[in-house]
């Protein structure tokens, strides 16, 4: 496959950890180039003791910058990432780095699948069945009930690209019932019901997306990054409460902290959100996947494995076909 273009200058502690964890991927055979200014990109290659391919890209878009600013900065490496997907030099676009940016450039240089009348951000979410998709993570505030039916589609396909043959999708709603919730998700449940290539569970409630009541929750973006900031915060809180209270007890509490060690380490690779990289931009004409800011060499290196195994199922394609069914 052709190599993933990874944003090297995306992210809070680029090019550091985007350096770090492109050379743990290469290590694993995952090919990759870097995307930034060579001359701050060489050196930190060299102190890391390691070489990758480095394609030029003079500017590039800090957490600062407005997302508009990719159409002022055209030799961004968000952009450049996004054009070398649109020549197929590259088979996907990963990026640490700014979220709204990363949306605009893939919007501007690839485009999107027909009948998408707005790309969705993807999470997965630990839960006691293993994984929850969740989409929208973030991309659209504001939704119409058919953007959500659209999510449910590509969602669907994103699943099916993990190994999930019949994804089951859930309505997020404040209850079961079908007469529950707002104008949006009252709208929204009897188009998921009747939707081709769904399999429509109904309404779940918040509880259910860590019991893995279903594979897919469908909600809008606002109320879908409440529940990931959430998710994490908790997570790092809980893990930071076990190692406390583990690590500052009596002398028979430290012992029993070394005899479960191997059990913690399971624990939070289960539940860290470094473990899952980046989220899927589903929806436009190319692979591409966005992470935290705040992401560390593990979250680079979760990512760029999730963009190959993403190519390697057909991603783009599984979503065509999706949204060709949704329009017949």
């Amino acid at each position: 496959m052709k190599p993933i273009a990874l944003d090297a200058m995306g992210g809070d502690r680029a090019p550091k950890v985007t350096v770090e964890g492109a050379l743990q991927a290469h290590r694993q055979g995952i090919p990759v180039v870097l995307v930034g200014p060579t001359d701050l990109l060489k050196p930190e290659l060299t102190a890391q003791g390691g070489w990758l391919p480095i394609v030029e890209a003079p500017e590039y878009i800090t957490m600062q910058d407005h997302a508009t600013d990719v159409r002022k900065k055209r030799r961004a490496s968000i952009n450049v990432c996004m054009e070398l997907v649109k020549q197929g030099q590259a088979s996907a676009a990963v990026s640490m780095g700014h979220t709204g940016a990363t949306l605009a450039a893939a919007l501007f240089h690839l485009g999107r699948i027909q009948g998408v009348d707005r790309p969705t951000l993807l999470i997965e979410l630990p839960s006691e069945k293993g994984r929850t998709y969740l989409a929208d993570g973030g991309a659209n505030v504001d939704c119409k009930p058919h953007w959500l039916v659209q999510f449910a589609v590509m969602a669907t396909a994103y699943a099916q690209a993990q190994g999930l043959e019949h994804p089951s999708v859930g309505l997020l709603s404040i209850g079961e019932e079908e007469e529950k919730g707002n104008e949006l998700t009252l709208q929204t449940f009897p188009l998921l019901k009747n939707a081709p290539g769904i399999r429509f569970y109904g309404n779940v409630e918040g509880r259910d997306i860590f019991r893995g009541t279903t594979d897919i929750v469908i909600t809008d973006g606002y109320t879908g990054n409440v529940v990931l900031k959430l998710a994490e915060g908790e997570a790092r809180t809980l893990l930071q409460w076990v190692r406390e209270a583990l690590t500052h007890g009596s002398w028979l509490t430290r012992l029993g902290a070394l005899l479960v060690r191997g059990a913690l380490q399971g624990l939070r690779a289960r539940v860290d959100p470094a473990e899952y990289g980046a989220m899927p931009l589903l929806g436009v004409e190319g692979p591409v996947f966005i992470g935290h800011g705040s992401a560390d060499a593990r979250a680079v290196y979760s990512a760029l494995r999730k963009a190959k195994s993403a190519v390697e199922a057909g991603l783009v394609e599984r979503v065509r076909a999706g949204m060709a069914r949704l329009a017949e």
